[in-house]
């Protein structure tokens, strides 16, 4: 029986532990904290309890436009604070029940050290020692917070991604620096919320097709929210209860000074390596993470990495699972079919916006031709039914239309329908491929259909002027 070590229980881990267990492997899976790791705990899952109870608001407050109206609504902010712990941990029981349910599945609490290619040295609460032999060790430790040199930035009130989630109240007014992933997401969701936010930055600079984030960028810059843009945070100073952050535009050589109740420091996360001893037995990395090939192999034979700890991965619970399932099986003996270069993202800001495959600024910069077609939310009935209009659906395509090279959107259910563009991405469909497919009536993935007819100039519910 092949003996499989992982080290790290987050998406990536626990999956890959399953899916060995499954092919008939001893599987020892080491994790020092909770099982679920980052996405469980203190990213996914979390967020989107608190971004759900935001949405719900947000559909609420526009009511009065389908004929609701809703007297004296207010939020309990405890009773969203338990509402978020509930949906975590019902969650880590799942996990718990998973790997329970797999008798070659091992889980061992503690910090995973790496002795050298066939052993991990595990150290337990207790600070007991134990060696764990492997025929192939996988590091899947994942990311931690990352903080920037500000100077004030330990102040009381400054809080990372991690603490945020563990306030029991709405703060009245709050600065946002970092308007990636983290930072839109959760300016998205206390601007819903009822919190004043200064955001500082560029929204979704290097994570979304440039007209996303512009799109993006106008609807965030608008009730509750004053974006400042090309501002980067200099200092934090605390004066009678509030947090004041001295912020400065390079470009326009403007410095200026925002106030918030509390500070979200929201610049991103770093793999992590702490007590890992990667270094030590001669693992290649940098200071993105360990260097692997194509098959997720380190340069020393037996360690392979996978997910956030990966030097220059994409850091999405999904793509650390995938990665961790094609490793697995082929070390297995088996021939995964995962497609690993087509994999979609999604950011749950109010609107949704996800992407997958080539931005336009991708295909200029490689000096690619191509096409593009759009359908605004607002021309689909579902959408309008729903009251939620904003936003576009984008399909680009080869000139030929025998390749997608990418589907960018922003609006309603985003997340939902960009699997459409990544299913025929992953299997190389063409334009006249998709336009065979018969979508549902009413429904709002029929903006991706009308888009791909658009593309072949079949479009039914287009105008002719743009419908060529």
């Amino acid at each position: 029986m092949k003996r499989i070590v992982i080290i790290g229980a987050g998406p990536g881990g626990y999956e890959a532990a399953v899916r060995a267990a499954q092919l008939g492997a001893d599987v020892k899976l080491i994790e020092k904290n909770e099982l679920g790791g980052t996405c469980v705990n203190v990213g996914c899952i979390p967020t989107k309890a608190l971004w759900e109870v935001a949405r719900i608001r947000d559909d609420i407050t526009r009511g009065a436009d389908m004929g609701i109206h809703v007297k004296d609504l207010s939020l309990d902010p405890v009773g969203i604070y338990n509402r978020k712990n509930y949906v975590v941990n019902r969650m880590k029981g799942g996990i718990k029940f998973l790997m329970k349910s797999y008798p070659n599945i091992e889980v061992i609490k503690g910090i995973g050290k790496l002795k050298n290619k066939n052993t991990v040295t595990v150290t337990t609460e207790d600070e007991e020692t134990r060696d764990v032999e492997a025929d192939a060790i996988i590091i899947a430790t994942g990311s931690e917070v990352t903080m920037p040199e500000i100077e004030g930035i330990n102040l009381d009130g400054v809080m990372t991604s991690n603490d945020i989630l563990e306030l029991q109240e709405i703060p009245d007014s709050m600065v946002v620096i970092g308007s990636g992933v983290i930072g839109m997401e959760f300016t998205s969701i206390y601007s819903k919320f009822g919190t004043k936010i200064e955001l500082i930055g560029r929204v979704m600079a290097k994570q979304a097709d440039g007209e996303i984030s512009r799109k993006l960028e106008s609807l965030v810059d608008v009730l509750n929210v004053k974006f400042r843009k090309g501002y980067r945070a200099e200092k934090i100073e605390e004066k009678d209860g509030k947090l004041y952050v001295t912020i400065y535009n390079k470009e326009k050589d403007d410095r200026i000074i925002v106030e918030g109740e509390k500070v979200l420091v929201a610049s991103g996360r770093k793999a992590y390596m702490d007590k890992l001893n990667a270094d030590e037995i001669g693992i290649k990395s940098d200071k993105t993470g360990i260097f692997v090939d194509r098959d997720f192999k380190t340069n020393i034979d037996g360690i392979y990495a996978i997910g956030d700890v990966v030097s220059g991965n994409l850091q999405l619970a999904h793509l650390a699972s995938a990665q961790g399932i094609y490793l697995v099986e082929k070390l297995m003996g088996e021939k995964p079919e995962i497609n690993l270069d087509v994999v979609p993202g999604a950011t749950y800001t109010i609107p949704t916006i996800a992407g997958v495959g080539k931005t336009e600024e991708d295909l200029k910069a490689e000096g690619k031709d191509y096409i593009i077609k759009k359908t605004l939310f607002s021309s689909n009935g579902k959408s309008v039914a729903m009251n939620k209009t904003d936003g576009f659906i984008k399909i680009i395509a080869s000139p030929d239309l025998q390749k997608i090279y990418g589907v960018h959107i922003i609006g309603n259910e985003a997340s939902d329908i960009i699997h459409i563009g990544a299913m025929a991405m992953a299997n190389d469909m063409t334009v006249e491929d998709l336009n065979r497919v018969i979508f549902v009536h009413p429904s709002v993935s029929e903006t991706f259909m009308e888009t791909s007819h658009m593309l072949a100039g079949k479009s039914i519910n287009t105008p002719k002027y743009v419908n060529k």
